[in-house]
């Protein structure tokens, strides 16, 4: 496996070289100091695996990961980082893995291991692939379903079979360990019992995807599995790529954004709560919010605040101790020139703050008021 460095310390190029040597079949093929000169050789080399700091001058290695993820080759990206708080949005770009420094040679030991597994398996796979039927859907926004032809509904044979889907699905065709799957989903059974459940589920859902001719999109080995959904819809990875798609929202992709946010039916897996799946499921959540928030703000500018006020009684159901969407549905009933109403808004905010939390609206809250009031004067 060929592999490229790329960090503005010279000294890690050192240390990963170090490590790296002490671990069988990689190869490392080329060391960089900045993303430009990594990109050039990468646009025309053989590279299946990236390591690189988020760190650095000019292009960061998230911004570098984009760019490679467009390229739909498929190389592994390892982040090296020194700091913490990037690990979520290392993920949002399908990082294979993110190591913080100092790195530990059993950590990068086993990130390499994977890679090479999960490598290989999809290297052996795509040597006589099957087609995926066009009409193949996956939803995970507001429940968990396969939708296949005449509106085919998904039989799961059990609980397990969509939870184990949807926890292989998560992780975005990354391969996931046997171990990890039996503690996040069979923690608390005895060992053996769980490895039994386990074996027997993966069998009920091998058989459900080879009624939607997704049988090979399963991967696994002696002790791992992944899922590979390449060519098929999937809602929230659709939703996600939108969401980074459109990071500004304007007259020019509101009506796409308008469609996009009607794709984000409920929250990931819907009623089914899975305790290894929150952080995901918050991560969504904030992510809709977000975007949501920023179309209001798009529609208000094109003066459209039914269609504001519909989105934001959504936001607000949702969570009722928004202060953003407060804010922003204030506005809208201010462009309206419904006095009554904003009055009615602003109250009732500060009605649910001294109810649920015990305080006051916020200076900035109130500021907000009093500048919308004296404006409709």
């Amino acid at each position: 496996m060929k592999a490229i460095l790329i960090d503005d310390e010279k000294a890690m190029h050192l240390i990963m070289k170090r490590m790296l040597a002490k671990i069988d079949d990689i190869e490392i093929v080329g060391t960089f100091a900045e993303t430009a000169a990594a990109y050039t050789y990468w646009s025309s080399h053989e590279v299946d695996l990236i390591f690189v700091d988020i760190s650095m001058p000019r292009e960061n290695g998230l911004d570098f990961a984009r760019r490679l993820l467009d390229s739909g080759r498929g190389t592994k990206i390892v982040f090296i980082t020194s700091h913490k708080e990037f690990a979520l949005p290392a993920f949002e770009v399908y990082a294979f893995d993110y190591i913080v420094k100092p790195v530990v040679q059993e950590r990068l030991l086993h990130t390499v291991q994977r890679a090479i597994v999960q490598i290989r398996l999809e290297r052996a796979t795509g040597r006589d692939p099957e087609p995926i039927p066009h009409e193949v859907q996956i939803s995970c926004l507001g429940g968990i379903e396969i939708h296949g032809a005449q509106g085919m509904k998904t039989k799961w044979k059990s609980k397990k079979s969509a939870e184990v889907f949807g926890y292989l699905l998560v992780h975005k065709g990354r391969l996931v360990s046997r171990a990890r799957l039996i503690e996040d989903i069979y923690g608390g059974m005895p060992d053996k019992n769980a490895e039994i459940y386990l074996n027997t589920t993966v069998y009920q859902l091998r058989k459900l995807l080879d009624t939607y001719g997704l049988k090979k999109s399963l991967h696994s080995d002696s002790m791992h599995y992944g899922l590979s959904l390449n060519g098929v819809q999937v809602d929230v990875l659709n939703f996600e790529e939108g969401c980074r798609r459109m990071s500004v929202i304007d007259q020019t992709n509101i009506e796409e954004a308008l469609e996009l946010e009607r794709l984000y039916r409920g929250d990931l897996f819907g009623d089914q709560v899975y305790a290894w799946a929150w952080n995901e499921i918050e991560r969504l959540s904030f992510m809709y919010t977000s975007f949501t928030r920023r179309l209001c703000v798009a529609l208000l500018d094109r003066e459209e605040t039914n269609t504001a006020m519909r989105l934001l009684l959504k936001l607000l159901k949702r969570n009722e101790l928004d202060e953003e969407s407060h804010m922003l549905l204030m506005k809208t009933l201010a462009m309206q020139k419904n006095k009554e109403a904003l009055n009615r808004q602003y109250l009732h905010f500060a009605d649910i703050l001294q109810s649920e939390i015990g305080v006051t609206p916020s200076i900035e809250f109130k500021s907000f008021y009093a500048q919308l009031l004296a404006d409709m004067d």
